[in-house]
């Protein structure tokens, strides 16, 4: 009879450790977690290199010349609205050659939304 007692007794504390250990797993979820639309809005990084690949692409294609890979001078990321839309806009502008800037667009969810040479 004290055997059965016992391992009742160690069934009911192995139960309640696992539920603590899951409370405490779902509290430090929920406190540190980075959930809601913030998690899954397209970053300024992303973009980068997402741009970074196109980029690199556009100049082993031979559709930009070498000059784009050799005399790159800057690239910068901004936020611009376009026809009542959130774009994100990476630009590689080159130190000599015209044009001096090419610029790689992507909306809000992160899809290529094209490229050109004025930025406009």
């Amino acid at each position: 009879m004290i055997k059965i007692y016992v391992q009742r007794n160690r069934s009911i504390q192995t139960f309640e450790f696992l539920t603590a250990l899951i409370a405490v797993i779902m509290t430090a979820a929920l406190a540190f977690g980075h959930g809601g639309k913030h998690a899954d809005q397209f970053t300024q990084l992303q973009a980068l290199q997402k741009a970074t690949k196109l980029y690199e692409q556009l100049i082993s294609k031979g559709k930009l010349d070498q000059s784009w890979e050799t005399g790159l001078r800057k690239v910068a990321i901004s936020k611009r609205k376009h026809e009542g839309k959130d774009e994100i806009v990476v630009s590689f502008l080159r130190e000599e050659g015209e044009p001096k800037a090419v610029y790689i667009f992507f909306n809000s969810d992160g899809k290529y939304s094209g490229s050109n040479f004025t930025g406009k």
